[in-house]
């Protein structure tokens, strides 16, 4: 087995960045971005990914492949929560199983902007239309924890439950969710001439944004992780091992849905990562019984860096193997 590709992502300068993040905040240093700051580049990156797959979904145009991609992505974040869920409540509540199965099942924007920087240095490009199936594979998850939730609730609370249609909206209007598919459409009916005008914001800095946007993200890892381990090393390990055999499995299944690597490999990095924005979001409407503390550090303190350190060149050579 090759192993360039996990040392080529191990020194790409966006790891080592993370992984400086992960070293401040275990050395205690005072090292920290501004919260305004780290608001205003994790808005830039889902605008730059959303406007440049709409700019590339122009060109491509509307397929059968992006209906089937778009089809494949809906069924991936319906079955990785319906299961996810039975497994974890085997150890958990039927709250935090649903909280922590609707982040498993969701995506993570961020990993899927590290995987499109991954795929520049592969010298590939995925098809527009996979920032749509990201957008579109945030919801689902959501709703199918929730309908699992309030199906196996065994006390009846006071309150009055949430109507699923709230839920459906708070999901789809979250912000990280509304603006990335917001900058999708956008791009797919800006002018591409004019939109030559703002390339030097949307393609040349992304890469240095990106690098400060994963410091921060080390650094918050780090502090995440620690509050984690009293849950002990069940959830750690489905959080490692489910995510690695969802990406691994969709990585080799992909090829009926396209032959294209670069789109497989994001179909693998989308069924693998684990969302910490938007299910957080909506857990809080929808389960504020579960508990933050276990299904946000589950996200961010163990697949988001499993995936962006192991899983990626993993993944990719699954792909690569399988063609």
């Amino acid at each position: 087995m090759e192993f360039t590709i996990l040392i080529s992502n191990l020194t790409n300068p966006t790891l080592l960045f993370f992984l400086l993040g992960i070293l401040a905040a275990r050395l205690k240093s005072d090292l920290e971005i501004p919260a305004s700051s780290s608001k205003f580049i994790s808005l830039y990156l889902l605008f730059s990914i959303g406007f440049k797959g709409g700019q590339e979904l122009t060109h491509s145009g509307f397929t059968s492949e992006v209906i089937y991609s778009l089809l494949f992505g809906l069924l991936l974040a319906s079955i990785v929560p319906l299961y996810s869920f039975f497994v974890l409540r085997t150890r958990l509540s039927i709250s935090d199983a649903g909280a922590a199965a609707a982040s498993l099942g969701s995506v993570s924007a961020i990993t899927f902007v590290s995987a499109m920087s991954f795929l520049e240095m592969q010298e590939l490009s995925a098809g527009g239309h996979m920032v749509a199936v990201m957008a579109l594979m945030e919801a689902p998850a959501i709703i199918v924890a929730v309908v699992l939730m309030r199906t196996f609730e065994e006390e009846k609370s006071t309150q009055e439950p949430v109507a699923l249609r709230e839920v459906i909206y708070h999901a789809f209007t979250n912000g990280s969710v509304l603006l990335i598919l917001g900058s999708l459409i956008i791009g797919l009916i800006a002018d591409s001439h004019q939109a030559e005008g703002i390339k030097p914001f949307t393609t040349d800095i992304f890469k240095g944004f990106l690098a400060i946007f994963l410091l921060e993200m080390g650094m918050v890892t780090a502090k995440r992780f620690s509050s984690f381990r009293k849950y002990g090393g069940f959830v750690t390990l489905y959080a490692l091992l489910i995510p690695a055999v969802n990406g691994c499995l969709t990585a080799f299944f992909s090829q009926f849905i396209t032959l294209d690597p670069a789109n497989r490999f994001i179909f693998a990095i989308l069924a693998a990562s684990a969302s910490y924005i938007a299910v957080p979001a909506a857990m809080r409407l929808a389960a504020p019984k579960a508990d933050p503390g276990l299904y946000i550090p589950m996200a961010l303190g163990v697949t988001f860096p499993f995936n962006i350190t192991v899983g990626m060149p993993l993944y990719y050579l699954i792909v690569e193997m399988s063609r």
